[in-house]
């Protein structure tokens, strides 16, 4: 039984699987709170912000996929772990949700074990974040406090799965990563989407850091990696 109190907030309209996971969630020693539309989610994270959200996508009055890009545009809740827990299981509904910034997504029917799993290893993966510093690797610099990236002292629009994927690469740098690696790392072993979809966003991640786009090299048949030379 886990020993902190970690908040976990629950977006869920079905009252019986929000009292599933809830009790789950409790079971486990987290601390979780429960609402059932979009518009008490939000109120709910402006007004305190926990370790995770997890996030219907069908919802009553919004659906989950537009909360979570509301919230990732939200300097203050970009650091936030979000969830979706949702019945939608077609491959590309799994991208659309990790592209728009979701940190894991679990299907439903789910058994209470697999979601206290899941619920440890995505609250593990973040825990080393909370001391990073800023990092940097040519002109380009990485605040994990803010969410940030800049190029030669500017901020630039970086997706959250372009972000995700390039502090992976600061944190290791000159650091060969074939693309099941960099899904597993950087997405989640429990995450079944093609390898293919690594490429997509290497692509989109050098198009963002535009002049610095060589930092990212690729090693044929291989994979990946950032080059801080």
């Amino acid at each position: 039984m886990a020993a902190d109190k970690t908040s976990i907030l629950i977006i869920e309209d079905e009252p019986a699987i929000a009292e599933l996971i809830g009790f789950t969630l409790k079971e486990a020693g987290w601390s979780p709170s429960i609402v059932h539309t979009a518009a008490e989610g939000w109120e709910f994270v402006q007004r305190r912000m926990p370790e995770l959200v997890l996030l219907d996508w069908m919802l009553p009055d919004q659906s989950g996929l537009r909360l979570l890009s509301q919230m990732r545009a939200d300097r203050q809740l970009q650091s936030m772990l979000v969830m979706m827990l949702t019945a939608k299981s077609m491959e590309e509904d799994k991208i659309a949700g990790l592209d728009n910034g979701a940190d894991d997504y679990m299907t439903k029917p789910f058994s209470p074990r697999e979601l206290t799993s899941r619920v440890k290893a995505l609250l593990r993966r973040k825990s080393p974040d909370q001391s990073s510093g800023v990092m940097s690797a040519g002109a380009v610099t990485l605040d994990p406090a803010s969410c940030s990236v800049c190029l030669e002292n500017e901020k630039i629009d970086i997706g959250h799965a372009e972000y995700r994927l390039l502090k992976f690469f600061m944190t290791n740098p000159d650091r060969v990563f074939s693309r099941s690696q960099l899904l597993d790392k950087v997405w989640g072993d429990h995450v079944v989407i093609e390898e293919r979809t690594v490429d997509v966003h290497v692509l989109r991640l050098r198009k963002a850091l535009r002049e610095a786009e060589h930092l990212i090299r690729t090693v044929r048949s291989v994979g990946y990696m950032l080059s801080a030379k």
